[in-house]
């Protein structure tokens, strides 16, 4: 089974929830290509049996349904608190949709019109419906003023799908939308003819240098870390053992050693630069970072896992920078072939990309061609896909309580 889990985001820019898309037709090149029926029965059946909770954590699962499944009890499988009902734009509403969409509101699950345009039909839709859906390619927001003003005077929940950028995203939300889908968020927000003010911490690029070095010192290291008070508090808060004899920072980073300290730098040279940015891209690039290293792990790439983690975890940066992906890595200490891949999606580790990429958005290179590229079982990517949410989750948890 394969799942696109998409963020969906309020106006203060906390993820509501998520949606899902789905398919089981491996050589496709994009979701929703699968006959909606079967998708439907094999996502609620997979929600069910991995556990929602592990997928969505805590946020709400926008799943699509078509005429024909809005009839199965297999949506009870899922408890309303959790579940938003997507109607596809496709149903006829006569009386027996009318009738189902009634009795599933009844039972406390909410109801969104997904890709909405008004019409006759749609219309009478509309006043059953708790959640508008509005897709902003189709219909951009200039075109649909007088019916954004309708849905709102019906105090209807209006969602802007789509979103491909920061001006849309504000457009939308002085409009009066309340919830916002697409990877706008993930986007460097570039204002032409200036550089970012956010230049990150020398800090940084110094212990990288020397980690990608020849010859690694952890003398040079620890003189690096001595010289910013903040971050030998880090060193010792995180790697100090109170039960050890010495707790000087050269000893603690022996004890964390070369490949786990690299791995701890960059996690907080992402932390620092995202601090003005929503919680969601965190989260995303530390998920992007354990998917791709189980790939990786697995794979024809293993011994070359932890680079492949670190492309990564880094694959944000040009969001985190406000600035071009080739700008944002010009200085960075990695290898060539991380940089061909961020900057222009090519090289050995291209395949890993293109898998993360088409978990994240259902477009783009078939898994099944990625995956015989890298030798690995593609059965096996839908549980590493949810290992890595649930480490991405654990790792935002330890993250919210050290802040």
């Amino acid at each position: 089974m394969y799942i696109a889990r998409q963020p969906i985001f309020d106006t203060e820019m906390n993820v509501y929830g998520y949606e899902l898309l789905y398919r089981d037709d491996r050589g496709s090149t994009s979701f929703g290509s699968a006959d909606s029926d079967r998708s439907t029965a094999t996502v609620l059946g997979g929600l069910f049996e991995t556990g929602i909770d592990q997928i969505v954590g805590d946020k709400k699962a926008f799943v699509n349904f078509d005429q024909n499944f809005l009839n199965s009890e297999s949506i009870r499988l899922i408890e309303p608190v959790t579940l938003i009902i997507e109607v596809l734009e496709d149903t006829v509403f006569d009386d027996a949709v009318i009738s189902r969409i009634s009795e599933l509101r009844s039972l406390g699950y909410k109801i969104a019109l997904d890709d909405f345009e008004y019409s006759e039909d749609t219309c009478h839709a509309e006043n059953h419906a708790d959640m508008i859906k509005f897709d902003l390619i189709l219909t951009p927001l200039d075109e649909i003023k007088n019916q954004v003003s309708r849905a709102l005077s019906q105090k209807k929940i209006l969602v802007a799908e789509k979103i491909e950028d920061q001006d849309t995203y504000l457009k939308a939300r002085k409009m009066g939308f309340q919830l916002f889908q697409g990877y706008f968020f993930s986007r460097p927000k570039i204002v032409a003819g200036l550089k970012s003010k956010k230049s990150g911490k020398a800090i940084y690029q110094h212990l990288l240098s020397e980690l990608h070095s020849e010859e690694p010192s952890f003398h040079r290291l620890a003189s690096i870390i001595e010289k910013d008070v903040d971050m030998a508090y880090r060193v010792v808060k995180i790697g100090g053992n109170n039960k050890a004899r010495d707790n000087s920072i050269r000893s603690i980073l022996t004890r964390i050693g070369l490949i786990e300290l690299e791995r701890w730098v960059s996690v907080l040279m992402i932390l620092d630069l995202s601090a003005d940015k929503p919680q969601e891209l965190i989260r995303l690039s530390l998920l992007r970072s354990r998917f791709g290293e189980l790939i990786a792990q697995h794979s024809n790439l293993k011994s070359r896992r932890h680079e492949v983690s670190l492309m990564c975890l880094f694959s944000v940066l040009d969001a985190m920078l406000d600035m071009p992906m080739n700008e944002a890595v010009e200085n960075l200490s990695v290898s060539e072939d991380i940089k061909d891949v961020l900057i222009r999606g090519e090289g050995p580790f291209a395949p890993v990309h293109d898998i993360i990429r088409f978990y994240e958005t259902g477009e783009g290179t078939p898994v099944c061609i990625s995956s015989e590229k890298l030798d690995i079982d593609q059965g096996e990517l839908f549980r590493w896909y949810i290992q890595s949410i649930e480490w991405s989750d654990r790792m935002m948890k330890i993250i919210s309580s050290n802040s």
